[in-house]
C-alpha cells in the first residue's frame, strides 16, 4: 500500500507556526507539527514554544542542555507532516520519509519495559496495550476495571509500574461519572488554597510568641521535618508493595493514592495533592506538631505551618521535575526523580532532595538498561 504524500513548506510557512496553537519545528528538511506534545513534553511547552518555526537539530543534540534520546525522535516521528520546500517543490510520500522505528531493537529496564524519560511521553497505543497486557483500556475508566478485573497483587504491582502516556496533555478517565473532576487538580490549586492558610497561621503563631526569632526557629524546625515526613510517606506509604493486601480493596486504595501516578506519570491533572486527600493525610500531623512543641501551643502552630508550606514546595517540585525546564540543580533533580519512574521505582524516593535517600541508603544507582527487547 502506498505511503500517504506529504506537503511541502516554505521556510517563512513553517516559521509562522510559532505558538501554543501551532507550533512547528525543523530538523534538517524535516517539518513536524508537534502542537499536541506542547503539553506532554517533560521540559514543559515553553521550552519547544522558544524554537517554535526553528531548526531544532542541535539543540536536542546539546549535552549541556539535554541529549535527547532515540525515543525523542521516535515521538517525533509520529508528528512528522512534510518537508522544506528546496525550490524545486514536490511532494514526498511517507515510505521515502522511511525512518520508522518499528522492528528495531532496543535496551529497557525490565521493570518499567523502557530505558529513558522521553519513553515516559510516548503515546500509548490503547488498543494494542490492553490487548498484549489485559490490565487497563484506557479508553475507558480505570477504576471499574481495577474493581472488577480480579487481579492478583502480583499482576497489578508488575503492570502499575510499567508507565503509559494518555496523548495531548488529557487524563486518562478514571472513575467516569460525577467523581471524574475530584481526581483532577491543576498545580496552582496547591499554592492558591494553602499558602494564605499559611499566612494565617504563621501571622496567629507569631502573634502568640511576640519573639520573631523563636517564631522563624519553630517555623523552620516543621519545614525541615517536613523533608523527612515527604521520604517517609513516598517509601511507607505510597510504595507500600510488599505489605499491600492482595484484594481489590488494597489495590484500588494503592493506585488512587500513588499507583495512577506511576501508570501514567505525565498526568498533569492526577500529579500534585487534590485538597481533600491533604486534609485527610496532613490531620495527625496537627497533632504530632503540638506533641513535639508541646510546651507552646503558638510554637506547634508555627511549626505545623513550617510543614505544610515544605509540603506546598514538594507539590510544585514535583510538578515543575515532570512538566518544566529547570536551572541546572533542578535538571539534576529531575533527571534523579524521573530515573525513579523509568528505572527504579524501589530506590529514589526524595523528591525535594536526596539527603535522606543517603541517609537511608535508597539513592539510585542507575547501571544502563540491560534486557534486550523488541518494539
Amino acid at each position: 500500500m502506498p505511503g500517504k504524500i506529504l506537503p511541502t513548506f516554505t521556510r517563512a510557512e513553517v516559521q509562522s507556526h510559532d505558538s501554543i496553537k501551532s507550533c512547528y519545528v525543523v530538523i534538517d528538511s524535516k517539518v513536524y507539527d508537534v502542537t499536541e506534545f506542547l503539553y506532554d513534553h517533560p521540559g514543559g511547552e515553553d521550552l519547544i514554544l522558544e524554537y517554535g518555526g526553528k531548526d531544532v537539530k542541535e539543540i536536542l543534540r546539546d549535552s549541556l542542555s539535554h541529549e535527547h534520546s532515540d525515543s525523542a525522535y521516535e515521538i517525533l516521528h509520529e508528528y512528522h507532516v512534510g518537508f522544506i520546500s528546496d525550490g524545486n517543490s514536490k511532494a514526498v510520500s511517507s515510505e521515502e520519509f522511511g525512518e520508522q522505528a518499528n522492528g528495531t531493537q532496543r535496551r529497557v529496564y525490565a521493570s518499567t519495559g523502557i530505558a529513558t524519560e522521553e519513553d515516559l511521553s510516548v503515546e500509548t497505543n490503547y488498543a494494542d496495550d490492553y490487548r498484549k497486557h489485559k490490565f487497563l483500556d484506557l479508553r475507558k475508566p480505570m477504576f471499574p476495571q481495577l474493581w472488577y478485573g480480579g487481579f492478583t497483587k502480583a499482576f497489578y504491582l508488575e503492570q502499575v509500574h510499567r508507565p503509559r502516556h494518555y496523548k495531548g496533555g488529557e487524563s486518562a478517565p478514571l472513575f467516569g461519572n460525577f467523581l471524574e473532576p475530584l481526581s483532577k487538580t491543576p498545580w496552582y490549586v496547591v499554592p492558591s488554597i494553602w499558602l494564605p492558610c499559611i499566612a494565617y497561621g504563621t501571622y496567629v503563631g507569631a502573634s502568640g510568641l511576640n519573639n520573631g526569632l523563636a517564631a522563624a526557629g519553630y517555623w523552620m524546625l516543621g519545614a525541615c521535618v517536613w523533608t523527612l515526613i515527604e521520604y517517609i510517606l513516598h517509601r511507607c506509604l505510597f510504595h507500600v508493595d510488599k505489605y499491600l493486601p492482595d484484594n481489590r480493596v488494597g489495590i484500588c486504595l494503592h493506585f488512587l493514592l500513588h499507583g495512577i501516578h506511576h501508570y501514567l506519570p505525565m498526568d498533569r491533572y492526577r500529579l500534585v495533592m487534590p485538597p481533600t486527600l491533604f486534609v485527610i493525610l496532613a490531620t495527625p500531623f496537627w497533632k504530632v506538631a503540638h506533641l513535639i512543641l508541646f510546651h507552646n501551643w503558638y510554637a506547634g502552630v508555627l511549626g505545623y505551618c513550617g510543614g505544610v508550606f515544605g509540603y506546598v514546595c514538594y507539590d510544585l517540585t514535583h510538578y515543575f521535575l515532570h512538566h518544566r525546564n529547570l536551572p541546572y540543580y533542578y535538571k539534576q533533580l529531575k533527571k534523579y526523580h524521573l530515573q525513579h519512574h523509568f528505572a527504579d521505582y524501589e530506590n529514589g524516593f526524595g523528591v525535594t532532595s536526596r539527603f535522606w535517600d543517603r541517609v537511608f541508603g535508597t539513592e539510585l544507582e542507575i547501571p544502563p538498561p540491560k534486557v534486550l527487547k523488541a518494539e
